[in-house]
């Protein structure tokens, strides 16, 4: 496989909605797969740049994406508009993004919407599918039957090291989906899990999810994995191998992490 593929979907992988133009409300009449998309944001061309996403702290922009006859909206986050920080190495953000997005579909949980890293009106960036959504409807006022797709979303953020997890970056789709956005802050080697989803601290974790983080875990510990060596392609050599080890603490643990010592929530929350 190689670092463009991706596996097969799991069983109850969604379709993705056919994405709109800022000015079109109607309902999209045909699904489309999530490969197609991917396939559009990777070697689509830009034919519309709608402008800037408003509260973003770094250079966001939304454009259309086209690709045979499949037009789509796309979020672009390119590598020169990333305010520098002191702990995450400048222009990395972006590859961080790519990054989550191969290891939410190595696990087959599908959390991250289709991330392309190429290429835009701006230079190098991420670019990835506007997921249509409700933003008033997050975190903090989803229903119980969310809670499922959420556990997964939490150990996610966990293995990835997720530092700014809102309640504003949980997106639900028209079928009921959970979405999680703004993967730049992860990978760190350093602790840095802040995150508003507490919720299941201290349970155990679902046999079926530590299946997958088996599975997750062996795939890296193949120095010849494709995973192992797109990652390579996007993080720091040492950022990978504590990765890892997170997925083999968590495996060995076996339940959802509390909150330790330091900042553990992210501001703000929304």
């Amino acid at each position: 496989m190689s670092e463009n593929e991706t596996p097969p979907p799991p069983p109850d992988a969604p379709q993705m909605p056919p994405s709109e133009s800022p000015a079109d409300a109607s309902p999209p009449s045909i699904p489309i797969s999530f490969e197609r998309v991917l396939e559009t944001l990777e070697c689509g061309a830009v034919t519309e740049e709608h402008g800037h996403i408003r509260w973003s702290s770094n250079t966001t922009l939304l454009l259309t994406v086209t690709h045979d006859d499949l037009s789509l909206l796309a979020v672009y986050k390119p590598q020169r508009g990333e305010r520098p920080l002191w702990d995450f190495a400048d222009g990395t953000l972006c590859q961080r993004e790519r990054a989550s997005f191969l290891v939410s579909e190595a696990l087959g949980w599908r959390l991250v919407p289709p991330t392309a890293l190429r290429e835009g009106p701006r230079g190098l960036g991420s670019m990835q599918f506007f997921v249509e959504h409700d933003p008033e409807y997050h975190y903090f006022n989803f229903t119980p039957e969310l809670r499922p797709q959420l556990r997964r979303l939490v150990l996610f953020d966990v293995i990835t090291n997720n530092a700014d997890r809102k309640g504003g970056h949980c997106l639900v789709d028209r079928q009921n989906h959970v979405w999680g956005i703004d993967q730049g802050l992860t990978f760190n080697t350093a602790p840095k899990l802040r995150t508003v989803i507490w919720e299941f601290a201290g349970e155990d974790i679902p046999d079926a999810l530590l299946a997958d983080l088996d599975r997750l875990c062996a795939t890296l510990d193949d120095p010849e994995s494709a995973l192992r060596a797109a990652l390579c392609g996007l993080l720091a050599a040492q950022e990978v191998n504590i990765f890892e080890a997170r997925v083999r603490r968590l495996l060995k643990a076996k339940r959802f992490p509390k909150p330790g010592a330091g900042p553990n929530y992210p501001w703000p929350p929304v």
